[in-house]
């Protein structure tokens, strides 16, 4: 399947009745805000539509129980869709940071039991956590250990967003710099990867991707038509090797992606990098 594989989308979130209901009263909001109601999709419809697309998709969960009161979907679900699907998902594990040890056991669990490839999506907006507090360092060495790459939501927070107060969620909890710089500087051996171009810091994300060899970017949740200069240049150019295609499915789709990036003129070789040879090198599937 590996040498057939046109692209790797990093960043999906799953669809099935489980995930809608963790989202809580978000799902409601966030519909309105990307003007795009949330209806139910199986995983199965979703492997079948990135298959079509001779793509494979990084499935990912997220858990903000002690914030929220709302219990986040079990990752048993995204191992066992890696499980039935192999040729497609690429299965990441949600944990609440909060929960401390029990997110440990959570993460060496599904690693044991499903195998999955990484840790995520982790966003300190809504968990209302800081990624260089101390407190959540033994989650990233254990990660580290693992081998398993962590990916925190940068930037604007379409969570909330358009609601009085942004339900109470507060957007400097998702800049980069400090956050994000720190962690990749004190866990050298940990690949972190910065969710989003982190509009409005997104000269900070390009920073510390350009500084930090373990550092990269997935270009997820924003149309590519939309992308600021910088991003599109600095893509193109000294940050290509740890720049990553992801959608951010279902807030935007595949084709509408890949149509809008062919559109900004990007160099051959640096299509294929950020399509998939950074991803199938992250993720330990091909010697690239």
């Amino acid at each position: 399947m590996i040498k057939d594989l046109v692209a790797i989308d990093v960043h999906t979130h799953p669809q099935t009745e489980e995930f809608l209901a963790a989202m809580g009263r978000r799902r409601g909001q966030m519909g309105t805000h990307f003007g795009k109601e949330r209806v139910p999709v199986s995983f199965a419809e979703q492997a079948d539509m990135y298959r079509d697309r001779r793509m494979m998709a990084v499935i990912v969960n997220s858990d903000d129980e002690t914030q929220s009161g709302v219990r986040g979907a079990p990752n048993d679900l995204l191992g066992r869709a890696q499980a039935e699907h192999p040729d497609v998902f690429i299965a990441f594990a949600g944990i609440d940071p909060w929960k401390g040890k029990a997110a440990i056991e959570e993460i060496r669990r599904c690693h044991g039991e499903y195998g999955i490839k990484g840790v995520g999506e982790l966003n300190p907006g809504r968990q209302r956590f800081l990624p260089n507090d101390r407190r959540f360092y033994p989650i990233w060495e254990v990660c580290a250990e693992l081998g398993l790459p962590v990916m925190f939501h940068g930037g604007f927070l379409g969570a909330g967003a358009g609601s009085p107060g942004g339900m109470g969620y507060k957007l400097e909890y998702a800049r980069p710099i400090p956050y994000l710089d720190d962690v990749a500087a004190d866990f050298p051996e940990l690949n972190v990867i910065s969710a989003h171009p982190a509009w409005p810091w997104h000269l900070d994300n390009l920073a510390a991707c350009w500084h930090k060899s373990n550092f990269y970017i997935d270009l997820s949740g924003w149309a590519p038509k939309y992308w600021p200069a910088e991003v599109v240049r600095y893509a193109n150019s000294i940050t290509t090797s740890r720049m990553l295609f992801g959608t951010d499915w279902p807030v935007l789709d595949t084709d509408r992606w890949m149509k809008e990036f062919d559109e900004l003129g990007f160099k051959e070789t640096s299509r294929r990098k950020i399509l998939l040879d950074n991803a199938l090198r992250l993720f330990g599937l091909a010697d690239v």
